[in-house]
């Protein structure tokens, strides 16, 4: 594993080459600065709420990789203070899918930062996020020398048809993608990285329901205080060293944990399907890609009589989807 880990950072460090600095404020960065990283291509109507959410939440630098977008993603966010941008024309696939790029980004800037590594899509929910920044999770983290912080990753959806209700720029996108499964999900424990893996949920039911064992995985370990010698080796379902990944009880009781709402369903999946096709950049040839485009050609809806509707992270804890643990 030790190897492993290692081939990652020089793999990282080989694809910083495909990085293109297009705005650098990272002298800014103070040493107790909360920072946020994502990769995107095409995401300028979700990043206004996307940025709203996020700076409340108390991130204090967004890191962005922008995969060679033809929106108005980097006109968007060229000129604010706070943002940090790249473009990479590469492909995606070849950089493991955007993993290669955000882990050198995190070795050169965010070595003993907290660091919170979501897509524009995600959400990132915790115990008392209503009343407490980030901040305040992660310096409990600090004194309880926790070092990574899990999320399952929870699908959102409408009511009705996708195409129903039209997501406009700055829009909360949970004022229409409001409802979620509260169970319907299956849990495994992978043997190499030790990480937990879960899934289900509306893709499982819907979009894989004749093959749910290749439905997206839904563990995820997002926000992790960085060491340059860290890295993430599958989107952020595992992390090297191991250790990082035991992010659960093993002898009874709970650890904290978080949520992501993970808001892809919305009417616009429909045009990000077909270029996703286009492009076939993801992972397993884009098969995930390829079940929403059939699926969507029949207009399905997502909510069933056992869906829930999104109210407050203390939902989320009473259906055991995520727990404060000792946290008080």
């Amino acid at each position: 594993m030790r190897v492993r880990r290692k081939r990652r950072l020089v793999r990282a460090l080989r694809k910083s080459a495909e990085l293109s600095c297009l705005q650098d404020n990272t002298r800014a960065i103070q040493p107790s600065d909360v920072l946020l990283v994502c990769t995107m291509r095409n995401e300028q109507i979700r990043l206004p709420y996307f940025l709203e959410y996020y700076r409340k939440l108390g991130i204090n630098h967004f890191l962005f990789v922008d995969n060679d977008s033809d929106d108005d993603t980097v006109a968007y966010l060229q000129g604010m203070d706070d943002v940090s941008l790249w473009q990479a024309k590469a492909s995606y696939r070849r950089a493991h899918y955007g993993v290669d790029w955000m882990n050198y980004l995190k070795r050169k800037y965010a070595h003993g930062h907290w660091v919170l590594v979501v897509d524009p899509d995600e959400l990132f929910i915790y115990p008392f996020c209503d009343t407490r920044p980030i901040q305040a999770l992660t310096d409990w983290l600090d004194s309880s020398a926790i070092r990574s912080f899990s999320a399952m990753l929870i699908d959102t959806y409408p009511k009705g048809r996708l195409s129903e209700t039209p997501y406009h720029a700055g829009q909360n996108p949970l004022e229409i993608a409001n409802w979620f499964d509260s169970g319907n999900y299956t849990i495994s424990k992978n043997p190499m990285y030790g990480n937990l893996w879960i899934q289900g949920g509306p893709r499982a039911r819907v979009f894989f329901a004749d093959a749910p064992r290749n439905a997206p995985a839904l563990n995820k370990i997002p926000l992790v205080k960085w060491d340059r010698r860290y890295a993430y080796v599958s989107s952020t379902h595992a992390l090297l060293p191991r250790g990082l990944n035991q992010v659960y009880e093993t002898d009874g009781g709970e650890k904290a944990s978080g949520a992501l709402l993970h808001t892809k369903f919305l009417d616009t999946l429909g045009i990000k399907a077909q270029e996703e096709l286009a492009r076939s950049e993801h992972y397993a040839n884009s098969r995930e890609y390829k079940a929403y485009a059939k699926a969507l050609e029949q207009q399905p809806e997502l909510w069933c009589k056992w869906s829930e509707k999104y109210i407050n992270w203390r939902q989320l804890e009473i259906l055991g989807l995520m727990s404060k643990g000792n946290w008080a």
